[in-house]
């Protein structure tokens, strides 16, 4: 009498594939966040000359044309910014400013943040522009 042979189910190892999910799932959020900024729609002003910086540590300060002032994505008062600044300032004194306002904005508005980094003498602050 012949005996029937059991066929052996293919086993795939299960246990590993939950840290392969895990890994990927910590890859797609790093990635993810890696371009991520809070940027309002401006039209950029345009340059005839400019000079790269680094962009290590910046605070961006943007202005849209009606003069509404915005640091990282949330819109600000400007004495507000102004304490924003200078708390910015004593984290790490050579961070750099960088003012980004539409090409339509009034130099008003552009002068009061100016006026505000004058009176906590700030020296490192950069105005941005479209270069073409």
């Amino acid at each position: 009498m012949k005996r029937r042979q059991r066929r052996r189910l293919a086993f795939f190892p299960l246990y590993s594939m939950s840290d392969l999910a895990f890994l990927l799932l910590i890859f797609i959020m790093l990635i993810s966040l890696i371009n991520y900024r809070d940027a309002i729609t401006i039209d950029y002003a345009q340059g005839q000359t400019a000079q790269k910086v680094d962009a290590g540590t910046n605070l961006e300060i943007w202005i849209n044309r009606s003069g509404d002032l915005y640091v990282k994505g949330v819109a600000h008062d400007p004495s507000i910014i102004g304490q924003y600044i200078e708390q910015t300032l004593l984290e790490d004194a050579d961070t750099r400013v960088h003012i980004i306002a539409d090409r339509d904005t009034p130099f008003e508005n552009v002068q009061a943040v100016l006026g505000i980094l004058q009176t906590q003498e700030h020296h490192l602050v950069s105005f941005v522009v479209k270069n073409d």
